[in-house]
């Protein structure tokens, strides 16, 4: 974990604490050496409101890249609540939901924001399959939502 934590300060990116579940769900799981991560929004201290509506109508596909790197973001900090001391983690799977509108299909150029990041901050380690889906609505109005699956790893 001080791997990863160190990689946010050469970064200068800021660690968030790990988001409050929004429903009867807990933010992150464990089972054996695999942490599922449930679905994040892109919520900045519990607030999401610059990262709402239809992509590319409400807001703009740039924007929605941004919203995806908040939510990798979140999904680490849930994932590193389930680490145990000496870990760090692997990314395995990203699956990534863009509130679309019907004529818009660059859900996988604005989940790269979230890949990229992902790779910035966790080197090898953050390389992973994906998932990228338009769908017609997020919880809260989101325009972006990631859930992961991590592997934890000796440091």
């Amino acid at each position: 974990m001080s791997q990863i934590v160190s990689k946010f300060q050469e970064l200068g990116l800021t660690l968030p604490n790990c988001p409050a579940p929004l429903a009867a769900y807990v933010p992150a799981t464990r089972s054996g050496d695999i942490i599922f991560v449930s679905g994040q929004l892109p919520s900045v201290n519990g607030d999401f409101s610059a990262y709402t509506g239809t992509v590319p109508t409400e807001l703009t596909a740039e924007k929605a890249k941004e919203a995806a790197q908040i939510c990798i973001l979140n999904n680490i900090a849930a994932a590193l609540t389930q680490l145990k001391s000496g870990e760090t983690l692997k990314l395995v799977q990203m699956q990534g939901f863009v509130q679309s509108a019907s004529d818009f299909h660059e859900q996988p150029a604005v989940l790269n924001g979230a890949s990229e990041l992902a790779v910035q901050i966790l080197g090898e380690n953050g390389k992973h399959a994906r998932t990228a889906v338009g769908v017609s609505a997020l919880p809260k109005n989101a325009a972006v939502e990631i859930s992961c699956t991590f592997q934890a790893i000796k440091e």
